[in-house]
């Protein structure tokens, strides 16, 4: 009867084996999508409101470009900035690009930035700091009705940042 058990409990974990091979979870894979030069407007402080710090940052204009579309950033989106007791930013961006052939995308752009308070205060005075001495990610998403870009609607792409005195320049890549 032990045996039974046995040749039933190895048959089962066979089994078991045999469909996690045919039900293999993919392991995403980036594709570089475009990148962004956002030209910004000095923040506006709100002040520390329930959530943390609020600070809103206006975008006013910019490019982006990469292998599959290109264009300029219009002005009227910003970035709402909640800045947390430990200095880590909570970005959402909200705003829109306009391809070289007229087709308008609408993108949310949520991610964080958080560094060490010398390197987040050398960030505040406007210096430079290279983009490796703080972790600036975010995660986006398209929203467009023109036919050619339709495919955007469909993914998500997540984005290494770096932030300059006046601009942002991002990286989006598509996740497959």
């Amino acid at each position: 009867m032990k045996t039974f058990f046995n040749v039933l409990t190895f048959l089962f974990v066979l089994s078991c084996l045999q469909i996690a091979a045919q039900s293999k979870v993919p392991e995403p894979e980036l594709e570089f999508l475009f990148e962004e030069n956002v030209l910004l407007e000095p923040a506006i402080e709100v002040g520390n409101t329930t959530y943390g710090n609020r600070r809103i940052i206006n975008i006013v204009g910019g490019t982006f470009e990469g292998p599959k579309l290109k264009g300029k950033i219009l002005s009227g989106g910003a970035d709402w900035q909640t800045v947390r007791e430990d200095g880590t930013a909570d970005l959402v961006a909200q705003y829109t690009l306009q391809t070289d052939d007229g087709a308008l995308i609408y993108i949310v752009n949520k991610g964080i930035r958080h560094a060490s308070p010398d390197i987040l205060a050398r960030m505040k005075k406007g210096e430079f700091v290279d983009p490796s001495e703080y972790y600036m990610r975010t995660a986006a998403t398209f929203e467009t009705s023109h036919e050619k870009y339709k495919w955007l609607n469909k993914i998500i792409a997540v984005a290494s940042g770096a932030r300059l005195e006046t601009e942002v320049v991002i990286r989006f890549y598509q996740v497959n």
